[in-house]
């Protein structure tokens, strides 16, 4: 393989917006797709290398021994063994020398696995020998996951259609509801999910919603639902029945998740911005099920943000977990004696998750924890916890 001078140039522009620009990559490329003209083969390139290059960006600079993006992008070339073109950004590039130096650097694991000191010392400090299993699973590039919307159609109607629509998929029977398409599109592009058949989920994250154990006919809060993915799922556990109220502190995310909501069908919801305490107080003993999806880290999802490893520093770990104590001390106090509420979370850490239950239930003896759930970092799951507590009568 080669890359063309196009790709090449659109590649440098995507890295310059994230590691530069501090733009997130998704929203990265969507710039720089905007300003060029390219094939959807092209923009799978560009955007695959792009991200692979953010990935390894420690890894790069190191075996390539500069911090010029072209220097990395040929380094990247060499590394994956292509030949690289003669264009004079390459310069002297050795591709002997690069192949040497990285049979050096991999020895090292947070060169190898490129990732800052900082992180690489709080992984192995909270993880063990965990973290060592994990990161090749954090660098791994994600699978598309679909989760099928149940209020529209079956797993396998949907396969089918999609099958019509030259989009080919495997079922995985531990996630019945999901589905991993066989070749990487622009799924959005598609009629079956404009026709609000399904969403695009990680299987770990499927398995959250269920997990609340919500039920037609209940009141269910998501207190922290962002723009509604869990709250989408929650609709299709409850079958429309019911009333689930989507609440966040960002107004424009629960806009989004209206426009969602209409394209998926769900129409037992209503939305509350939470401009104060009072917000959480009006709710005091009303739900039978309580969603806190709360702000996190994000370590357990960062194959698929391969750039938060640039942007996340150690004093936003300890403020969010400050964070996290405040929601669920605050938020919990919405179920109802009887109720269950969930705690999850889309990092690895234990400081994020099963400590921050333990705090809490010992402060907190009206609640006991029934089960809680650590899905790791795998070929088809990014990482998350959760914990599921009942409030005791």
């Amino acid at each position: 393989m080669k890359l063309t001078r196009p790709q090449a140039e659109a590649i440098i522009q995507v890295l310059k917006e994230v590691l530069f620009n501090e733009r997130y990559a998704d929203k990265a490329l969507e710039k720089v797709f905007k300003t060029i003209k390219s094939r959807e083969p092209d923009r799978a390139i560009i955007a695959e290398t792009s991200y692979d290059i953010i990935r390894y960006y420690r890894l790069l600079t190191t075996i390539g021994q500069s911090e010029s993006l072209w220097k990395i992008l040929g380094a990247w070339v060499i590394q994956h063994h292509y030949t690289p073109d003669a264009w004079k950004e390459f310069g002297s590039l050795n591709a002997k020398e690069i192949h040497q130096r990285y049979e050096v650097a991999k020895a090292e694991r947070k060169i190898r696995e490129s990732i800052p000191d900082w992180l690489d010392e709080l992984g192995s400090t909270e993880l063990g020998e965990n973290w060592d299993l994990m990161l090749p699973e954090l660098n791994r590039i994600p699978p598309i996951a679909l989760r099928v919307n149940t209020l529209k159609i079956s797993t396998e109607e949907l396969q089918s259609k999609l099958r019509e629509e030259g989009i080919s998929t495997d079922q995985s029977e531990n996630f019945p509801d999901g589905l991993t398409l066989t070749e990487r599109k622009n799924i959005f592009q598609f009629r079956a999910f404009q026709d609000g058949l399904f969403e695009v989920q990680d299987f770990g994250s499927q398995q959250i919603a269920p997990f609340l154990q919500a039920e037609p006919g209940m009141r269910v809060i998501d207190a922290c639902a962002g723009t509604g993915g869990k709250s989408l799922h929650l609709a299709t556990c409850m079958k429309n029945k019911g009333r689930l109220i989507s609440m966040d502190v960002a107004a424009w995310k629960l806009e989004e998740f209206k426009t969602r909501a209409r394209r998926a069908g769900v129409h037992n919801f209503e939305t509350r911005t939470i401009d104060s305490p009072k917000s959480i107080k009006r709710l005091h003993e009303t739900a039978d099920r309580l969603l806190l999806d709360v702000p996190c880290s994000g370590l357990g999802v960062l194959k698929r943000n391969p750039d938060a490893r640039w942007k996340l520093k150690p004093e936003y770990v300890e403020k969010i977990r400050n964070t996290q104590r405040t929601i669920l001390n605050d938020y919990a106090l919405m179920v109802k004696p009887g109720g269950k509420l969930v705690y999850s979370t889309c990092s690895i850490l234990p400081s994020e998750n099963e400590k921050q239950v333990k705090l809490f239930l010992d402060q907190h003896p009206a609640f006991q924890l029934e089960e809680e759930l650590t899905i790791k970092p795998s070929v088809l799951t990014d990482g998350f916890y959760m914990a599921r507590l009942k409030r005791l009568g």
